[in-house]
Formats: C-alpha cells, structure tokens, sequence
C-alpha cells in the first residue's frame, strides 16, 4: 500500500557476494542453498557493501516543430555492481586480476599468479543475497558479466589491502534477463 510505513524500509545489515562459472543457474528461491559445489563465497567486504548502479541511456527524437523531444529511443542499459572485497586469496584475487588461477609453486607452501600481458575475458556469473531480520531475504542473480573496473591496491601500515571492483553484467542472450532479483519480504504481498 502506498504512503509512510516503517515496516517497509529495508536495511542489507547482513549480506554475501558469491561468484560462479559462466553458465551456473541462479537460486530458484531465496530459502534454498546455493549450491556450493559451483558457488564461491567471495567473504568479507568493507562496510560500504554493495553499490548497484542501473543506466539507461535514452536518445531524443528533436523535430522542426518543437523543441522538446517527441519521444525517447533506449540506446543503451547498463547495469553494475560495486564492492571492496577484503580478503585474499585463491578467489579473490584471481577475480580482482581479470581471472587465470593462483598455482602452487616452490617451496611447497609458496603459490604464484602470473598476470598475462594480454588482458582477456573473465566473464562469470554473479549472486549477491542480503537479510533484514528475519523477515526481508532478496537475492540478485546475474548469469553474465565480468570485471570492468578495478580500484587501484593500497597497500598500507594502517588499512586492510581492499581489491575494489565494477562487475558489470552482459547480455546473456534474447530471452533471459540480464538480471534476476528474488525477494522474501511481506511488503510484496
């Protein structure tokens, strides 16, 4: 119902990032599991969380005899997702870098990421779920995106390392959307 209420006003006080191989399904649901064997929790991030950003971009058809537009063509959508993840590792840093794998090296105990002189596509899907309570889930679903930005690593005495990026989601084909949001909240009904 339209008008002031409380009960409607969502905070994210507790969320995820996870990402998956290119192809993996989203959650049907935002009560089952995702599922773990394909889904990698990307863990902590900073307390800025998660920015969304959906742009669309409309080009006016000016005419001779206004000067307002007539109406609007959509020429462009854009839609990404920012976040600073906080740890290292196997994961992360291989997302951060624009993929490859970390690999394990001499001694043992030492590992090595070779970053390529040619920058190639690491596209992957994305979910990202956040809980209000006990009574708001919503989860967001993007089968396809990558990598499009990244903030620069500092490196400091006193902060954590932060590995800061856009991912930005690609259109996966004509009939799936670009991105699927589920939600458990009563607000809906």
């Amino acid at each position: 119902m339209a008008g002031n209420n409380g009960a409607e006003i969502r905070v994210a006080g507790t969320g995820r990032i996870l990402v998956a191989p290119l192809g993996t399904a989203g959650p049907v649901d935002t009560v089952a599991a995702w599922d773990a064997t394909k889904w990698r929790d990307l863990g902590y991030t900073t307390t800025d969380g998660i920015k969304f950003n959906k742009k669309d971009k409309l080009d006016p058809v000016e005419t001779w005899q206004s000067v307002s537009p007539a109406r609007f063509i959509y020429a462009d959508r854009d839609l990404t997702v920012k976040f600073q993840l906080l740890q290292l590792n196997k994961d992360t840093f291989p997302f951060f870098m624009g993929g490859d794998a970390v690999v394990a090296g001499t001694p043992a105990g030492q590992f090595k990421y070779d970053l390529s002189t040619t920058p190639k596509q690491d596209e992957r899907a994305l979910g990202i779920e956040f809980t209000d309570g006990t009574a708001a889930t919503y989860r967001f679903y993007i089968p396809r995106g990558q990598v499009t930005e990244t903030e620069e690593l500092s490196m400091t005495r006193a902060g954590a390392v932060k590995l800061g990026v856009t991912f930005t989601a690609l259109a996966l084909d004509d009939v799936k959307p670009l991105a699927t949001i589920l939600m458990k909240d009563p607000a809906y009904v």
